[in-house]
């Protein structure tokens, strides 16, 4: 099966923000996207409501027919703003005030006993939770104690390698941890700082179902409009996982 493609919208919602206005709007981008063959929409809810807003979440869980994924931090305060929205999805991240973007995956184990409370009230509320982690062993299985439906591994430092250097020891360890999350029921999801050049090889990895990619759309649309840049991304993905 060809692996599925989630388009991150936030960077629109951040040109909006730039100027506090109403353009560019990130609900259209959303439709968009989808009409462009997206087989979902993830934004990113954060604490100090940098880009995306509260009303943004509400207007795309209305308006959308595929699968909208909030990322957000696991506290009490966003989680009053999110569950009552239902969004398909909730991707648990690490967020701090300081950071241009997400840095790093969540340690579960250290924070099991928080992360499992969350993860119960969200699944009671029939909403999925995934959880943003390294690709480590041990927090797959944490991931899966904590009875999360998903992980979404952190694509970072495969990303980020500089030119010419060997990508197949962190291949290999992203392959490890989805061939686990994989094999503990566990749905198994990737992504952050993947490109048209670098999205094949991650693309390639069976047991990974779907990608969440916003930075390099988002950037490659401004270029070429958002409609041919997910188009080109959803083709580099088909080519690698046929």
């Amino acid at each position: 099966m060809t692996t599925c493609l989630g388009v991150n919208i936030d960077h629109v919602a951040t040109l909006r923000q730039a100027r506090s206005g109403h353009e560019p709007e990130p609900v259209m981008a959303g439709l968009l996207a989808q009409s462009a063959g997206a087989h979902g929409i993830t934004v990113h809810l954060r604490a100090d409501r940098r880009h995306i807003q509260d009303r943004d979440v509400r207007l795309l869980r209305e308006v959308l027919s595929v699968p909208l994924n909030v990322e957000c931090a696991a506290s009490q305060e966003i989680l009053e703003a999110i569950v009552p929205l239902k969004p398909h999805w909730v991707t648990l991240v690490p967020e701090t005030r300081e950071e241009l973007t997400t840095q790093g995956g969540l340690d579960a184990i250290f924070l099991q006993a928080h992360l499992r409370t969350v993860v119960r009230e969200l699944r009671s509320s029939d909403i999925r939770v995934s959880l943003f982690i390294d690709p480590q062993l041990d927090q797959v299985k944490m991931a899966s104690r904590i009875e999360a439906d998903g992980v979404e591994f952190n694509t970072g430092i495969y990303s980020d390698l500089p030119f010419g250097a060997d990508p197949t020891p962190e291949l290999d360890r992203i392959k490890e941890s989805a061939r686990l999350a994989s094999r503990l029921g566990l749905k198994v999801l990737a992504g952050h700082g993947l490109t048209l050049q670098n999205v094949g090889p991650i693309a390639a990895i069976p047991e990974i179902s779907e990608l969440n990619i916003g930075h390099s759309i988002i950037g490659r649309a401004v270029m070429v409009g958002l409609d041919r840049a997910v188009q080109e991304m959803l083709d580099a993905i088909a080519k690698a996982s046929a």
